[in-house]
C-alpha cells in the first residue's frame, strides 16, 4: 500500500520535476478549499515528506527487515521510481536553492505585503510560523536544509542499493555529507547563547499591526496593516519552536555534543515548549507567540500543539535515549513523559468529543481545535502507542 500511494504521487510529476501539493478531486473537495489555495504554482514546493517513507523502505532492505519476497518487490519499485525521484530531487535542489552554495529557502513568500505581521511561508507546511520579517533571497531556512539532507541521504541509499555506480550516486553522497556537516550547520544556523537553531534572513523584531485610515474608491476605510519601526538587517531570526528543532529531529547533532543538552533544555522548559499535552509549536518567549498574522488570520503554528512535529521530536528523543553519551538518560526520561502526555491528551479528547483533531490548544487544557475529524497526521498517535519510529542512523 505504501508503494502504491507513493507511486501515484510520483505519477503526478511534471516535466520539470514538480509535484503538486494536493489533489482537489471533485466539487465536494473543491468546496472545502479556500480560493487562494486552489491554484498551485510550479515554482513553489512543499516538504518532501515522501522521503520519510522511502528512507524506511531503503533502510529496511539494508537491515534485512523484510522477507526476500518483500525485498524483491521493494527493489523493483525503487528501480522504477528512481527516474522520477531524481527529477523531483533536482527540482528542489534547483528551484528552492539559496543565494549561496549549500543553502536553501522556501520560495514564494510575499515581500511586498503590508497586510501580514510576518509574511506566511505556506510552502513550508508551517504557514504562519515566524520567519525573517522582510523576505529576500538571502534567507536560509534550517528546516528545508534538513529536508534536503534527508532527501539526498535517501537518494544515495537507493542508488547504492540499486548498484548505480554513476556520477549521480557520487553527487548524492557528497551532498549528504555536506549537509550533515555539523560545523557548517552551526556556522549558518546556531545561536551560541541559547543553543537554538534559527533561520537566517533580513529581519527585525520591531514590527506590529495597527489600524490605518485608507482611501478606497473615494471612500475612507480602516485597514489593519503592518508597521515597521526599525530597519531590518541580516541576522538569525530569534524564534524558538518546531523549526528550531529540525536538526535534532533529523539526528544530526552528535550524542556527546553540548548542543544536544541545550535542545533537551528547550524541549523541557515550560516557559518555552513544554506543556502537559505535548510540545507547543512556538515558544512563549517569542514576540509572535499566539499573535494574529492579519485581521482575519488567528495564530496557527504560533502555539498550538501538532502531532506530526511531536511525533518527529519523540522519534529523536527515542533515538538519543539509545545512543551512548552524557544525555542518554535524560533523553529517555523526556521521551517517556512526552509520549505519555501526547497519548493521554489525544485519547481524552477522543472520548470527550468523538474526534481526532487537527491540533490541540495548549492554552485550554489541550482541547482539540481546528478541523475534525482529522485522521491525517494526528493518527500518528497509533505509532506513538506502538513505539514505532523511523531510524535516524545514516
Amino acid at each position: 500500500m505504501c508503494m502504491d500511494i507513493i507511486g501515484h504521487w510520483l505519477d503526478l510529476i511534471n516535466i520539470d520535476g514538480w509535484i503538486p501539493r494536493e489533489q482537489i478531486l471533485g466539487a465536494e473537495a473543491l468546496s472545502k478549499v479556500p480560493d487562494e489555495f486552489v491554484l498551485q504554482h510550479p515554482s513553489n514546493g512543499n516538504p518532501p515528506t515522501l522521503f520519510l517513507a522511502l528512507r524506511e523502505l531503503a533502510s529496511g532492505i539494508n537491515t534485512s527487515s523484510f522477507s526476500s519476497e518483500e525485498t524483491k518487490k521493494i527493489s523493483a519499485f525503487l528501480e522504477r521510481a528512481y527516474i522520477r525521484l531524481n527529477a523531483w530531487f533536482q527540482w528542489f535542489n534547483t528551484i528552492q536553492s539559496g543565494k549561496h552554495k549549500g543553502t536553501f529557502y522556501w520560495h514564494g513568500r510575499d515581500n511586498t505585503t503590508r497586510r501580514e505581521l510576518n509574511p506566511k511561508t505556506l510552502t513550508s507546511g508551517l504557514d504562519d510560523y515566524p520567519r525573517a520579517s522582510h523576505p529576500n533571497d538571502e534567507e536560509r531556512h534550517v528546516d528545508l536544509r534538513c529536508w534536503m539532507l534527508l532527501a539526498s541521504d535517501c537518494m544515495h541509499s537507493i542508488a547504492e542499493h540499486l548498484n548505480m555506480k554513476s556520477d549521480l550516486e557520487k553527487d548524492y553522497n557528497l551532498m549528504s555529507k555536506q549537509l550533515s556537516n555539523f560545523e557548517v550547520l552551526n556556522q549558518m544556523h546556531l545561536d551560541d547563547t541559547s543553543g537554538a537553531y534559527y533561520d537566517f534572513g533580513n529581519h527585525t523584531e520591531k514590527v506590529r499591526l495597527r489600524w490605518y485610515e485608507v482611501r478606497s474608491n473615494e471612500m475612507m476605510k480602516r485597514e489593519l496593516l503592518r508597521e515597521t519601526l526599525e530597519k531590518p538587517q541580516l541576522q538569525l531570526v530569534p524564534h524558538v519552536g518546531y523549526v528550531s528543532l529540525f536538526p535534532f529531529m533529523m539526528g544530526i547533532i552528535p550524542p556527546e555534543s553540548w548542543i544536544l543538552e541545550k535542545q533537551l533544555d528547550l524541549i523541557s522548559n515550560r516557559s518555552i515548549l513544554w506543556t502537559d499535552y505535548g510540545l507547543r509549536s512556538l515558544s512563549k518567549t517569542s514576540s509572535l507567540y499566539m499573535k494574529r498574522n492579519t485581521e482575519h488570520d488567528p495564530p496557527y503554528w504560533r502555539g498550538p500543539i501538532w502531532m506530526n512535529m511531536n511525533y518527529m521530536i519523540l522519534s529523536a528523543l527515542n533515538h538519543y535515549a539509545q545512543e551512548d553519551g552524557p544525555y542518554k538518560a535524560r533523553a529517555g526520561e523526556l521521551y517517556q513523559e512526552l509520549r505519555s502526555n501526547l497519548i493521554r491528551n489525544v485519547v481524552r479528547n477522543y472520548y470527550e468529543s468523538g474526534f481526532l483533531w487537527e491540533n490541540y490548544d495548549q492554552k485550554n487544557k489541550g482541547k482539540g481545535k481546528g478541523a475534525r475529524p482529522f485522521t491525517g497526521w494526528t493518527s500518528l498517535v497509533v505509532l506513538m502507542m506502538a513505539e514505532a519510529y523511523p531510524s535516524l542512523h545514516r
